[in-house]
């Protein structure tokens, strides 16, 4: 896999853009008082609705068939929940000189969250990689963040007063049990999610952006922007573009250290690279509820280095001449005479 060279026009996601939008709504029109509550209450039910959907399409099955492919799959939660935390904790380095204490917190709670699920796949696929065991990795990579993320975060942020037991306990009650009972009814409502997965599309999508809006609310009523920067931003995006070459660097050597195959270098390297917008989020609005804003920041801006890194790479990738499978071996029936028939 050579260093992919960059198309003349990056790929940009559409729903960073009604993200960065939200967050501008936000700026300019902040909810207050009785209506920040309402938001707030309202975003609240939303991430809970979320995570149920979360837990009803995933497939539990699926996930326990894919056990067959344990070495890849547990190189994935290496990496994803052992390497980047180590390289967050290493950034430590850079504050105060680069990187601001609320931004460097920003930046470890990005490390310790899960890979993505939908992105990690489509782009397996567009690289022609494993699709199958990037399903699994990312399903299992997934699974284990709802407990390990908060786990982690209480472990690492805690030192710094970020987390209380009470918000340990609020993951429980609003990310971990509505995921288990959308586990527990999948069975009965997995076909009707499955005809209507435009509509439920849009739920999650507009859950996302209404924890956004209110997180970056919360964030300008209490005068949060004025802690942040423009030349910090700025190191923060250098810092996280290096943070994301490394461990792709990283995964593409581990898969081949480990003799995987090409298709399970490319789900190694697209499932353990990447870290989920969808479930940080929320998190993040539950762990940090007055600074929910400045944790979410640097995940938003690496979600979006992050997915054009990986459609480059993806789609170079996927465009590459896979080598020619070798011929069938030529069997030769021997009969008693002696004359050899080729068949």
């Amino acid at each position: 896999m050579p260093f992919p060279k960059l198309p003349r026009r990056l790929p940009f996601d559409p729903y960073l853009a009604a993200l960065l939008g939200t967050v501008a709504l936000a700026a300019l029109l902040p909810a207050r008082a009785a209506a920040a509550t309402a938001v707030s209450d309202t975003a609240d039910g939303a991430v809970a609705l979320l995570f149920f959907l979360y837990g009803a399409r995933l497939s539990t099955r699926e996930a326990l068939d894919g056990l067959k492919q344990w070495r890849l799959h547990g190189t994935v939660l290496a990496v994803t929940y052992v390497l980047f935390p180590l390289l967050g904790l290493a950034c430590r380095a850079l504050v105060p000189g680069l990187l601001s204490p609320q931004l460097y917190q920003g930046l470890l709670f990005l490390t310790l969250l899960p890979s993505t699920v939908q992105s990690s796949i489509a782009f397996t696929s567009i690289a022609r990689g494993n699709a199958a065991a990037a399903v699994c990795s990312a399903t299992f990579s997934s699974l284990v963040g709802v407990v390990l993320t908060p786990l982690l975060a209480a472990a690492l942020l805690s030192t710094q007063g970020r987390i209380a037991a009470h918000s340990v306990l609020g993951i429980v009650e609003q990310l971990l049990l509505p995921f288990l009972a959308g586990q527990l009814l999948r069975r009965w409502i997995a076909a009707w999610m499955g005809r209507h997965r435009r509509v439920l599309g849009l739920v999650d999508r507009g859950s996302i952006l209404l924890v956004v809006y209110s997180a970056f609310s919360a964030g300008m009523v209490g005068g949060i922007w004025s802690q942040l920067p423009l030349p910090g931003l700025a190191v923060l995006l250098v810092v996280e573009a290096a943070l994301l070459a490394l461990v792709l660097c990283c995964t593409a050597l581990l898969g081949r250290r480990l003799g995987f195959g090409r298709g399970d270098r490319i789900a190694l390297v697209f499932c353990g690279s990447k870290k989920s917008l969808a479930a940080g989020l929320p998190m993040a609005s539950v762990l940090f509820p007055g600074s929910a804003a400045l944790m979410a920041l640097p995940l938003m801006l690496f979600h979006q280095i992050q997915l054009m890194v990986c459609a480059v790479l993806a789609r170079r990738w996927g465009a590459e001449e896979l080598p020619a499978p070798a011929p069938a071996p030529v069997v030769v029936a021997v009969p008693v005479g002696g004359q050899g028939t080729e068949t």
